[in-house]
């Protein structure tokens, strides 16, 4: 057949190149999830091993983001208590107080005259009658001074304190803040035990993504030599493996947030009876949508690095050969 008489050749535009390229990944991300399928026992116990590996430092996660939200609670309401002096009059103590509650580091101001705070001890210690014998008021006036929230931190907070014992009037000034440092520490702790936790486990995840997946090219060594020989290349053939690592990192996902969130309702019940001793309000809160799609993405990212790391080396030691 001469050039003249040849049917013309017809190069592909590059949207027909791209939709050929998208729907051959369609076709290999859709054929992955069937040999799945194809192997339920391996597929569910490398998914559910995967679940519960994320599992662990994702209920962590959520601890720890739950006692911090405690601990803000906690900081924002610290109170300072000042004693004022025995010689200090009425007029001077309420002098004092409007002076003090023009400080921009503190949001309310609350006096307790020295009869107020004896008619309280009063009520509160039941010695009503044998304290009726006392010739003076022993109790001195206080001034409870609550902080703004960015005052009611530890630092800032203790340097308030400082501040406020420098008034003429004031004998001394309490805040606690040795158990605050104290939780503060702890929690750092916990935090950084997640971290190192969750660094191993995912390791881990990696590790039994990437051995699945080598079992998996080696039960098709024979297909993977002949697609070879008929000029199959290694980008082409490692395709469907490495959308198995990502529907095992997917379905992985799902099942992490679904072990957190029961975890989580099983217990809400035992803290809330725990909280009720306490007359607490504290609720226990679960993984926000932000925060399970982070979680998700994580065990994709796993999962497709386990499968990239087994079938670039297992793939490319299979050649075909010649018998």
């Amino acid at each position: 057949m001469t050039d003249s008489l040849r049917p013309p050749t017809r190069k592909l535009g590059f949207s027909a190149r791209f939709a050929g390229w998208v729907i051959r990944h369609i076709q290999q991300c859709i054929g992955s999830l069937g040999d799945l399928w194809r192997t339920p026992f391996t597929s569910i116990m490398t998914i559910l091993v995967l679940g519960i590996s994320l599992t662990l430092p994702a209920t962590l996660h959520l601890f720890v983001n739950n006692a911090k939200a405690v601990t803000e609670q906690w900081e924002s309401a610290s109170e300072i208590t000042l004693f004022l002096k025995l010689s200090v009059n009425e007029k001077s103590a309420k002098q004092m107080v409007q002076r003090i509650s023009l400080y921009p580091e503190i949001a309310s101001v609350k006096y307790v005259s020295a009869s107020e705070a004896l008619e309280e001890f009063k009520l509160l210690s039941g010695l009503g009658e044998a304290i009726e014998y006392l010739d003076d008021n022993p109790l001195p006036a206080t001034v409870m001074v609550t902080p703004t929230k960015r005052a009611s931190r530890a630092e800032a907070a203790n340097e308030l304190l400082l501040k406020l014992e420098k008034e003429r009037e004031v004998d001394q000034g309490k805040l606690d803040l040795e158990w605050l440092t104290r939780l503060q520490a702890m929690a750092k702790l916990i935090e950084d035990v997640v971290l190192g936790l969750a660094f191993l486990l995912c390791l881990s995840v990696v590790l039994i993504i990437g051995n699945t997946i080598r079992l998996a090219i080696l039960n098709q060594r024979d297909a993977i030599a002949i697609m070879k020989l008929v000029g199959a290349t290694d980008n082409f053939i490692q395709r469907p493996f490495l959308y198995s690592g990502i529907w095992y990192g997917i379905l992985g996902g799902l099942v992490a947030c679904l072990c957190v969130w029961l975890l989580a309702q099983y217990l809400s019940g035992a803290l809330l009876t725990l909280t009720d001793l306490y007359h607490s309000n504290f609720v226990l809160n679960g993984l926000t949508l932000v925060e399970s799609a982070i979680l998700i993405s994580i065990a994709v990212f796993l999962g497709f690095f386990g499968s990239y790391i087994s079938v670039r080396k297992h793939i490319k030691a299979i050649e075909p050969t010649a018998d």
